[in-house]
């Protein structure tokens, strides 16, 4: 019974509170109770009032007592909203910390890309947004006026002892039989069903390709602006439709309510009526018990399960996912230290000086993603030597990218094994073998910092920084201080390859500080074609120690590895130079071709030369 009470996501909401801010909490749950028994106070105070006028006694007393219960009433109300929203904010960015913890706390990414846990991930992450619901601070108020009506009536009923034991017992249970019969008949937990869910998806994927900045361009351009705010209406019309359906009020359970309320509320003033006429029960308490008779009627349903509902969803699904994600996103504890010639920062250099070319042997890979229906690799063996270069081409779905993640170990493989100069990769301890291997992906990091935080966000000598700004043809972008974000007065914007350029600084610091093995994954793709290949000309020379494997798709580019290697369903099908595999006149030969038919002029548009196949 208790436990699955604590189960519960109201009782988990109410659990975060004092773990978001334990005075704020107290304050509130203090000014809850007083706001929840002044009423039954004023009505006391008042019951003596009528009494003093009637017996000739002094005012003096119960008119203080009326007062200051009524200033308190005015006074305590704003106080309370006050706390309860500064109590939700800090269960916002509890809720936040704990979030941010629970996803960046795992070594691998599996618990980010598990469509098992989805769902709660946009609730916990979108919660605050005020698409799926109210924000935190306005949903800890709308609890705080419930409760208070609760308590008010509670406190109501107690006070109604005194007239008799039955009369508080009949109004309670009535009223708290409109919570069971309304909340039933609302169906509350359908507001949760998964076409609830799929239509809150939608809305919010129609509100933010409205206001986000990445789709405006192409909006206006096709004129689907018009088209993009009625998708909206549409969408949020359709979740209100179906919200409105799970908690509307149904004719039955609203008839059996009213019914049950008016016998209730009929046999106790009736009770009261008759023991006034027969003059067992005095003026003064008669205007008692009468206001805490009506007072009773705060414990009806109202907003409380709204409120709850609401403010606990977030706080359930951040609670689900704390457990669930370290196992989803967990790789295999460390069995064995690393050695000082393995992953320890070995031969840490300047200027272009590290040290430390890693081979890397893939035998029998064999891997596939959770909850996905298919294996990336089925048996995959592949060797690249130390200090060499390899390209990996391949159709859309090849495993290129997900090759990239196994190597810095996002990921461990299903069955086979990675070893890297020898041994298995799953041997070594993540974050140090982390210190000896830097990608450049396709959905590279964008940080709102200067250029030098950029560029090594862990820190780096400001040579290092200046030699791979230079590597990657960036050195004048900026100055190292300039932040890159026009959201702020200092700041400034950046085109996608000036970005590009950044990102690949950032790997070409990280070799300087040791990086054995660098990853590339279509690492110049907003970059011209020649602009490409003279970058990664500098790239080659710039990581001419080091191993590198280069994902793309310009063939003018990945000629320049030593060796290319062809991914398809889940193996590799050629393997040599770009002229073996020429020569060979296989799968790399069709798409080189392919390819090549597109650049059969001498010159560009500009009078230059296509000199780059």
């Amino acid at each position: 019974m208790v436990s699955r009470l604590r189960a519960r996501a109201e009782w988990q909401f109410f659990g975060v509170l004092p773990r978001a801010d334990r005075g704020l909490a107290a304050a509130w749950w203090g000014l809850l109770v007083a706001r929840g028994v002044l009423p039954a106070v004023f009505a006391v105070a008042m019951g003596w009032l009528v009494g003093a006028v009637q017996h000739r006694e002094g005012l003096a007393r119960p008119l203080v007592l009326m007062g200051v219960t009524f200033v308190l009433l005015q006074v305590l109300t704003p106080v309370h909203q006050a706390v309860s929203a500064n109590l939700g904010n800090r269960v916002s960015a509890y809720l936040n910390d704990a979030l941010a913890k629970a996803c960046v706390g795992p070594p691998g990414i599996g618990h980010l890309e598990d469509p098992g846990l989805s769902e709660d991930l946009t609730v916990a992450r979108e919660f605050d947004r005020g698409q799926t619901g109210p924000p935190m601070y306005l949903n800890v108020d709308f609890v705080a006026g419930s409760l208070v009506e609760l308590v008010g009536g509670v406190a109501s009923a107690i006070v109604l002892f005194g007239f008799t034991w039955w009369a508080p017992l009949v109004l309670v249970v009535g009223w708290v039989a409109t919570h069971w019969l309304l909340r039933e008949s609302g169906v509350w937990k359908d507001r949760n069903t998964a076409e609830v869910r799929s239509a809150q998806r939608h809305a919010t994927y129609a509100y933010e390709l409205a206001v986000e900045p990445g789709a405006a361009k192409e909006l206006r351009l096709f004129g689907l602006a018009d088209w993009t705010v009625q998708r909206f209406t549409e969408r949020r019309r359709r979740l209100f439709e179906l919200q409105y359906a799970a908690t509307r009020l149904r004719e039955r359970p609203m008839i059996w309510s009213l019914l049950i309320i008016v016998v209730a509320n009929g046999l106790v003033f009736w009770a009261l009526g008759a023991a006034a006429i027969g003059g067992s029960l005095p003026l003064d308490r008669l205007v008692v018990f009468a206001q805490v008779a009506i007072g009773v009627g705060m414990i009806a349903f109202g907003g409380l399960n709204w409120a709850l509902d609401g403010a606990a969803a977030p706080v359930a699904a951040v609670r689900r996912l704390q457990p669930a994600m370290a196992p989803a996103g967990a790789l295999p504890p460390r069995t064995r230290a690393v050695g000082s010639g393995e992953a320890a920062g070995r031969g840490v250099g300047r200027a272009g000086a590290a040290q430390g070319a890693v081979e890397v042997v893939l035998r029998g890979v064999r891997f596939g993603y959770p909850q996905g229906d298919r294996q990336v690799f089925d048996g995959l063996d592949l060797t690249i030597p130390a200090g060499s270069s390899l390209a990996v081409v391949g159709q859309n779905g090849a495993g290129k990218t997900t090759l990239a993640k196994l190597l810095c170990r996002l990921y461990d493989p299903g069955a086979g094994a990675i070893r890297v100069d020898g041994t298995d990769l799953r041997d070594l301890d993540v974050d140090a073998w982390r210190t000896r291997v830097t990608a450049v992906f396709q959905d590279f990091l964008k940080l709102e910092l200067p250029l030098r935080d950029n560029v090594a966000p862990a820190g780096a000598p400001e040579d290092d920084i200046r030699a791979a700004l230079e590597d990657a043809g960036a050195a004048d972008l900026a100055d190292l201080d300039t932040r890159l974000a026009t959201g702020y007065g200092d700041g400034t914007d950046l085109s996608g390859g000036q970005w590009q350029r950044v990102a690949l600084a950032r790997a070409l610091c990280a070799v300087r500080q040791g990086a054995g093995l660098v990853l590339l994954d279509e690492p110049t793709a907003q970059l011209d074609v020649r602009g490409e290949a003279a970058i990664f000309d500098r790239i080659l020379t710039a990581t001419r120690d080091v191993t590198t494997i280069l994902i793309s798709h310009r063939f003018s580019t990945v000629r320049h590895a030593d060796r290319i290697c062809v991914l398809e369903h889940g193996r590799v099908v050629e393997l040599g130079s770009h002229d073996e595999l020429m020569a060979l006149g296989g799968r790399y030969r069709t798409m080189f071709d392919l390819q090549a038919q597109r650049f059969t002029a001498e010159v560009d548009e500009e009078g230059l030369s296509y000199d780059t196949l």
